[in-house]
């Protein structure tokens, strides 16, 4: 997926080519916040607005902008992942939610 980024928020971005506009919503709020443009450029400048309009809204409203995470997360994986997983979590003296942890903060780490 195409991404914008702008004062810490995320935009998706999409393009419909029946209707010749590229689109998208902040991502990661507790709330749908849309933007449009017929350009890259139009585009950019409809998210900076859009997130500008929401940061106002929210400073009205007293609410915090960012959507909240609990922390919990369940993660599906095959039968023969979660094995090796165990395996793995139980060799390096972890168990399996510090070892599945400290993979996603390696992984994070390593893409920015």
């Amino acid at each position: 997926m195409n991404t914008l980024q702008y004062k810490g928020f995320l935009g998706s971005v999409e393009f419909s080519e029946a209707d010749g506009v590229f689109f998208g919503k902040i991502e990661g709020i507790n709330a749908l916040v849309n933007f449009e443009g017929e350009s890259v450029k139009e585009l950019t400048d409809a998210f900076h607005e859009a997130v500008e309009d929401y940061l106002v809204f929210c400073e009205e409203e007293g609410i915090e902008p960012h959507k909240s995470y609990s922390g919990a997360l369940n993660v599906r994986l095959t039968p023969e992942i979660h094995s090796r997983v165990a395996a793995l979590a139980k060799q390096t003296g972890l168990s399996i939610n510090a070892f599945i942890r400290k993979a996603v903060e390696n992984q994070i780490a390593a893409m920015l």
